[in-house]
């Protein structure tokens, strides 16, 4: 009996050195785990590029114009709407008439075609 309580004590202490090496061990996997923050790259800062505006002829506007009006539009309300002059609203008018843009859908007042 007395040799069975000391072998029961020999594996006891056993495991407790088992125990404490298991315990080390998990604990260095716990550092290796954990990845290590990725550090980004440093990159230079950009110059904001700028788009610079594009320009609209002239004829293209007072076409959009017509083309967006469903009733018509008059030379009044082109020259309104764009500000450009009268005599330069009736020749873009008459060049978009003689190419076959824009009709009359009566005295003074365009249509798309």
């Amino acid at each position: 009996m007395k040799q069975l309580k000391k072998d029961l004590q020999a594996i006891s202490k056993s495991l407790k050195q088992l125990t404490l090496r298991m315990e080390k061990i998990a604990k260095k996997l716990d550092k290796v785990e954990r990845p290590k923050p990725v550090k980004k790259p440093k990159t230079k800062a950009k110059p904001e590029v700028t788009k610079k505006a594009v320009k609209v002829s002239a004829a293209a506007t007072v076409l959009s114009i017509i083309k967006k009006s469903r009733k018509g539009v008059d030379v009044a309300t082109l020259r309104n709407k764009t500000g450009f002059e009268s005599r330069k609203i009736s020749g873009i008018v008459q060049r978009f008439k003689r190419e076959g843009k824009i009709k009359n859908n009566g005295k003074g007042i365009y249509v798309k075609a």
